[in-house]
């Protein structure tokens, strides 16, 4: 009786394949420990392993973006309180040590202390549409720069003739160029007949990957308008734009506890850094790097199009700022505009 009426901590280190489990008391003390596979089986044993201990209060999980997403999903579903657990920095592994069952105790201990306070994504909505078409967009991009790269140098350094006849073009016309070289199999042990034919192939695979990325684009953009038509009307607000500040957010609008919250979130957020009589600010570098490139966007187009942000930046040259310094102010006003369109969109998609 004493141990069912006992109020318990769980912590849980995700893995690929397996996931280690730990349950503490509310004094912190260890009850125990164990793995479980990392599937709907393991799910529920290791939720039915923890509720054996007592009164489940929450479960700290770390990667609840990655290997614990499953996880995270079915413990939701089944209204346990999840937390989103930090893995713990060097110096700490360092001093402790490194294991499963150590880091699946760290985080039940972190949820007790309260120092992972972090809401996970619930992934169950059209964000996690989204960011799954964005992730294909993505790749689809890397390696179409890369490909167009790798054509660049092998110009740079091909046989005369070919280098003075594709030199100096634009990417469109480069691959159109390439795609029509003609390919003679059996001399390509000449260096310029191989570079011919290599370009011909990356050229075939820039041709694709373009293709590949329109037709993302033509499913991500109504996607986008239907999940966040205020966020998307926003001056200097894209589809690309749109779809990474639905991302960062999430489905679940209670994760954008304030403007404030959002500005730390997109690493817009300045951090004290004051020390003795020196009152000062510095610049908060961390946060999601995608969501701050999406507000740096927002910003270089405000400053091209926008007459009243152009009237800011004037004024705060003579003020003494420099450009980097604008930028950054620009940053956290704009995150005010997106915090109140995001608000307003989730608040028409909840039922």
């Amino acid at each position: 009786m004493a141990a069912k009426k006992r109020s318990v901590i769980g912590g849980v280190d995700t893995h690929r394949d397996t996931h280690h489990a730990a349950i503490i008391d509310s004094t912190g003390g260890l009850l125990g420990d164990a793995e479980f596979p990392a599937t709907s089986d393991g799910y529920a044993e290791l939720l039915a392993w923890m509720r054996s201990f007592g009164r489940l209060i929450a479960v700290g999980v770390e990667g609840t973006g990655s290997y614990g997403a499953g996880l995270a999903r079915h413990l939701a579903s089944r209204k346990v309180t999840v937390v989103e657990v930090d893995r713990p920095d060097r110096r700490t592994r360092r001093a402790k040590g490194k294991s499963d069952p150590i880091d699946a105790i760290a985080a039940a201990r972190a949820t007790l202390a309260g120092t992972a306070m972090g809401i996970p994504k619930t992934r169950t909505g059209p964000v996690e549409a989204i960011r799954a078409l964005r992730v294909a967009r993505q790749g689809a991009v890397k390696a179409r720069t890369a490909a167009i790269n790798q054509m660049r140098g092998l110009v740079a350094a091909a046989p005369e003739p070919l280098r003075a006849e594709l030199t100096k073009l634009s990417v469109a016309v480069l691959v159109n160029r390439c795609t029509a070289l003609t390919i003679d199999p059996t001399r390509l042990n000449d260096p310029e007949h191989a570079t011919a034919a290599a370009l011909a192939g990356l050229a075939r695979r820039v041709a694709a990957l373009t293709g590949e990325i329109t037709t993302l684009d033509r499913q991500l953009a109504p996607l986008v308008r239907q999940a966040a038509p205020r966020t998307s009307a926003l001056f200097g607000v894209g589809t690309d734009v749109a779809a990474q500040l639905l991302t960062t957010a999430g489905d679940n609008p209670d994760r954008l506890r304030s403007e404030a919250a959002l500005a730390h979130l997109c690493g817009a957020a300045p951090i004290p850094a004051s020390s003795g009589r020196v009152r000062r600010h510095r610049l908060h570098r961390g946060g999601d790097r995608g969501a701050n490139h999406a507000l740096h966007t927002i910003a270089l187009c405000r400053l091209h199009y926008d007459h009243r942000t152009r009237a800011y930046q004037q004024r705060r040259i003579t003020e003494g700022l420099s450009k980097q310094e604008i930028l950054r102010c620009l940053k956290r006003y704009i995150v005010r505009d997106v915090y109140t369109a995001l608000r307003a969109d989730f608040a028409a998609l909840t039922p």
